[in-house]
């Protein structure tokens, strides 16, 4: 099946001009085109562009994302940098998780300790 830039928008809830934008970066040099210019997503197509969004939301630059697909379209030769490159992504995502659970118990305690000074002071 194949989508539109909007249906793909949409399905993602993603702008328009955000999936130009990635476009234009050259992180989507696997769409196809139509007659008239327009791109059309395949279901391989939507699959990379998950990828994409993932690494982005995990806090991987652009500018390795490109390099990332770059080697994706260069074929299986490029397999080892690519695995290195989606373990060392790991690993920042990884220490990411762990200072956001850090973050998040700091906090659960000073919710917990308000709550306390609020029930003192109510009684």
């Amino acid at each position: 099946m194949n989508y539109t830039i909007g249906q793909i928008a949409k399905m993602k809830d993603l702008s328009i001009s955000q999936l130009r934008y990635y476009d234009n970066q050259g992180l989507l040099p696997f769409l196809k085109r139509t007659e008239k210019g327009d791109r059309v997503f395949n279901e391989d197509a939507l699959n990379f562009l998950e990828l994409i969004i993932c690494l982005k939301n995990t806090g991987m630059p652009i500018k390795e994302i490109k390099q990332f697909v770059d080697w994706s379209m260069n074929g299986d030769y490029t397999t080892p940098q690519r695995l290195e490159m989606i373990k060392q992504h790991e690993i920042t995502v990884l220490q990411l998780i762990q200072e956001t659970e850090e973050n998040l118990k700091r906090i659960q305690k000073k919710i917990a300790r308000l709550e306390h000074e609020m029930n003192k002071s109510s009684n």
